[in-house]
């Protein structure tokens, strides 16, 4: 999961590699915009914000091959 914010350049460098690297691993994920969902709101100042498996990965910004490895490492 990631959670983003609409308009944020960070968050679309990140969906762009999340998205990437999911697709070519055959991993699901998903985008949650911080400012639809009240739960999220600890992380507004932190977007973008990426999860693996539950726990924090990373916040503004994302190394690919780093979230590649975890994402192997998960499996």
């Amino acid at each position: 999961m990631v959670v983003v914010r609409h308009g944020c350049h960070l968050c679309d460098d990140a969906v762009t590699a999340i998205s990437t690297i999911c697709s070519d691993l055959d991993v699901s994920w998903q985008a949650v915009d911080v400012d639809a969902d009240p739960a999220l709101r600890a992380h507004s100042d932190h977007v973008p914000v990426t999860f693996v498996d539950g726990l924090q990965f990373a916040i503004w910004f994302l190394d690919p091959d780093a979230l590649r490895a975890a994402l192997l490492k998960s499996r």
